[in-house]
């Protein structure tokens, strides 16, 4: 297990205490919508993309995830249900599988533990509540303003000229984080680029004003640990 999971040590070491290691294929899913949801992984190595089909049958990008990044969304001590989100494996690799029964019994005689783990669970249902609140109060716009702003947190380093996001994207794969097209993210980044709001090179972007993007969507400031892109 790795070690950028933000949890304590043991509970880090109870979690590889009951798990096995699972390998994943590209195009594979771990879960896909009403799916049961009844496990928990950690991302050993490749990349799992986290997502949701829309109405009309575009897919939402919420979250990309790497190595040592927690999955899953099974609710702890309830009836076990079914899955609201896909996990699709955009890059082979392998993860580490944790039953949710034996989680369980392990956090049942730890209340300390048991804790932790509900407070990251809660955490994960708060980014995809402010992800979907993006989209639903402040339109296509704001989507791409509030991915461009969790991008920045998740891979932001500052440049002279302002915060350089540190992995190229494509059009298409920003508009799938904003559940639209890739004409109208062109569209939406020709103007902000026009207002001198950010810079593309060779698809790599930086942000030349962030407070202008924050005060678009009036921002909340919440914490990195819910504003990001992992």
């Amino acid at each position: 297990m790795q070690a950028s999971l933000a949890f304590s040590s043991a509970l880090k070491e109870l979690l590889q205490s009951v798990h096995h290691i699972r390998q994943v294929q590209k195009g594979t899913y771990l879960f896909d919508e009403g799916s049961i949801a009844d496990e928990l992984y950690v991302v050993q190595s490749g990349k799992i993309q986290i997502s949701k089909v829309i109405p009309d049958g575009r897919e939402l990008t919420m979250r990309m995830c790497s190595q040592g990044e927690l999955i899953g969304e099974i609710n702890l001590f309830s009836p076990v249900f079914t899955h609201f989100l896909n996990a699709r494996v955009v890059e082979a690799g392998s993860v580490a599988v944790i039953k949710k029964d034996k989680l369980e019994e392990m956090l049942a005689i730890n209340n300390v533990l048991a804790l932790e783990m509900i407070k990251w669970l809660s955490n994960q249902y708060r980014r995809t509540q402010t992800k979907f609140r993006d989209l639903v109060l402040h339109g296509k716009k704001g989507a791409l303003i509030s991915t461009l702003i969790r991008l920045s947190n998740s891979y932001g380093v500052q440049s002279p000229s302002g915060i350089q996001i540190g992995i190229a994207l494509t059009n298409q794969e920003l508009a799938n984080f904003c559940g639209t097209s890739r004409e109208v993210v062109n569209r939406l980044l020709s103007d902000l680029r026009r207002n001198k709001i950010l810079q593309i090179d060779k698809g790599i972007i930086t942000i030349l004003d962030l407070q202008y993007l924050k005060d678009e969507i009036e921002c909340e400031n919440c914490p990195v640990s819910i504003c990001n892109i992992e």
